[in-house]
């Protein structure tokens, strides 16, 4: 396949890094990096397969201000809500192109392991289910691919572990112990799936890599930003702090505002996502907020 990575960030370059072992494939970005087969956005976009590593809060103005149609096929990478409208990222990318060609990439993977091409698995999910089989056909040998017709279950997953993430990066910050995570990441999954069957998602998705995978990955481990969101939170330090010292985006943080007003507007229960919405924006002490989970 000939394959255009839009988005040179970690995230992009490990999977340039991936899908080269058996494609032609080039990178592109708003700042110029130092990466074999950096390109132009123009001659990116001419591509028939693109990888969009796009901020899930850039998406739109990303769109409006730089895509051009040529009958492109996306896999999207990104994960998240976007605040202003509470949209998920697949209504967003449908109002620019139709959904037959669009993918959506999630799974538990971390991008500093797959740059060193360790063992990962993933899911391509579309509603288009030739194009999910042909960006899992050009996965490398050392990623597994699997195909799922869950768009809304695997784009909610993806976008609400990170959430859960935060909470367990103050679990563990506060040294609540392995008790406290383990019943967190627990009530975590039963959060993001009641949530997610609210918008029409398969149950079976948050048992699958997309959710439990996923989740379980992203909030036990310092390689994941939104974790470190949290341990910073727990050791009472500002939002503006942590995001300086972090230098990347956690897309938890705005994604955590979305579900919250989600919640608001359509009365469904979301305990943690709402405090941690409460500790990111309203300043609540973290041992407050354990306290209020508990009770």
């Amino acid at each position: 396949m000939k394959i255009a990575i839009i988005g040179a960030g970690k995230w992009g370059t490990a999977l340039y890094h991936a899908f080269s072992q058996n494609n032609e494939v080039v990178i592109t970005s708003r700042t110029p990096k130092d990466i074999q087969n950096f390109v132009s956005l123009e001659e990116a976009l001419r591509f028939p397969y693109l990888i969009m590593a796009i901020p899930a809060q850039s998406v739109r103005s990303w769109m409006e201000e730089n895509f051009k149609d040529y009958n492109q096929s996306l896999l999207i990478a990104a994960k998240g809500i976007e605040v202003i409208s509470g949209a998920f990222l697949n209504e967003v990318y449908e109002s620019f192109i139709p959904k037959d060609r669009l993918a959506f990439l999630s799974g538990p993977s971390f991008a500093a392991e797959v740059i060193r091409s360790l063992p990962t698995a993933l899911v391509v999910s579309s509603t288009n289910q030739e194009l999910a089989q042909k960006f899992v056909h050009a996965m490398p040998s050392f990623i597994k691919g699997y195909v799922s017709d869950d768009v809304a279950g695997e784009e909610i997953a993806g976008a609400y572990k990170n959430v859960i993430a935060i909470a367990g990066g103050v679990c563990d910050g506060l040294k609540l112990g392995n008790n406290a995570r383990a019943a967190l990441l627990a009530r975590g999954l039963v959060e993001m799936s009641r949530f997610g069957e609210t918008f029409g998602a398969k149950k079976d998705t948050f048992l699958s890599l997309g959710g439990a995978g996923d989740l379980f990955l992203t909030a036990s481990s310092t390689l994941s930003r939104n974790y470190r969101v949290g341990i910073g939170l727990a050791e009472g330090k500002s939002l503006d702090d942590i995001l300086g010292e972090l230098g990347e985006v956690a897309e938890g943080v705005p994604t955590a505002s979305a579900l919250y007003r989600i919640s608001q507007a359509n009365g469904v229960y979301l305990p943690i996502a709402k405090e941690v919405y409460l500790m990111l924006n309203s300043g609540k002490d973290p041992l407050k907020s354990v306290h209020d989970l508990l009770s």
